[in-house]
């Protein structure tokens, strides 16, 4: 059952409200009372029809290994996990709260302003490629996974389908084709395909996301997740120019192309390298 406000986890986490639900459970404001400190749980529900479709069998495991992974990771714009646990068999994590929002919630408002920007997409790059550096590949990267803080400082957050390399909604939710897991959205092509990725697959999804703070939408729309999933594998990548509504110089399309370049090879080797070529353009330095 989900929780519910004034429940207490682990004898110290009191439940306040729910801020947020995803394909495989749901997350919590709440307070440490131990600590006296807010802090967010996410609860997997066991009994999620989607989950049990997407073939997640070992719901403990899952999550304690989301837990693992980013507490490994220890990077200052990766949404830190404090403590993992069970409630009455329903694991949960939790984590820092960010109360800043979504990146999803602010490109509800059309596209961002290129300062902030490019001041998002820098600060993020050098936590992507530290996952990437420790083997860890997102695979779910999407404005719904970037959250900020009071201070309006931008996190990576939900780790829960990472890939480790040494080891049903809308278009743009979590979803499963063909059993591959992902955002149809924001998949690249080899991760449709259900072929090998690498960190570069990660930085596609990136360069998708910054397509979209840039013009406001995203490159490509279908009435399916499978069509729209494959138009990452077949169509070219649209002139964000030729968008309605956008001015941007040509200089931009290049960087763009080279994010969301249909074969990883042909891509930025790390997310700071497009980063970088985005500094330059919004700055006119390196």
């Amino acid at each position: 059952m989900p929780l519910s406000a004034g429940d207490i986890l682990n004898g110290h986490y009191r439940i306040e409200t729910e801020i947020g639900r995803g394909a495989f459970g749901r997350v919590y404001r709440a307070r440490d009372t131990k600590l006296d400190r807010p802090v967010a749980i996410k609860e997997l529900l066991k009994g999620d029809a989607d989950l049990a479709s997407a073939g997640f069998d070992d719901y403990a495991l899952r999550f304690e290994r989301e837990a693992r992974i980013v507490a490994g990771l220890q990077h200052p714009a990766i949404v830190p996990v404090y403590d993992f646990g069970e409630d009455n068999s329903q694991p949960y994590l939790v984590m820092s709260l960010m109360s800043g929002g979504s990146l999803e919630d602010r490109l509800r408002q059309g596209p961002m302003p290129l300062v902030e920007t490019e001041r998002i997409i820098g600060r993020l790059a050098p936590a992507l490629d530290a996952a990437h550096q420790r083997g860890v590949i997102h695979r779910d990267l999407k404005p719904a996974n970037i959250l900020f803080d009071q201070w309006n400082e931008p996190y990576l957050t939900d780790f829960g389908i990472v890939k480790l390399t040494g080891g049903s909604g809308d278009l743009a939710t979590l979803t499963t084709i063909g059993g591959i897991i992902g955002t149809p959205a924001y998949m690249s092509p080899e991760q449709v395909q259900g072929g090998d990725i690498d960190g570069r697959s990660d930085i596609y999804s990136l360069g998708v996301i910054l397509f979209q703070m840039l013009s406001g939408r995203l490159p490509f729309d279908a009435t399916t997740p499978i069509g729209l999933a494959f138009k990452h594998v077949s169509e070219p990548i649209p002139s964000i120019q030729a968008m309605s509504g956008v001015r941007l110089p040509p200089e931009y399309q290049p960087v763009i192309n080279k994010s969301m370049a249909k074969l990883p090879d042909d891509r930025y080797p790390t997310a700071v390298a497009l980063a970088r070529d985005l500094t330059r353009l919004v700055h006119g330095s390196g």
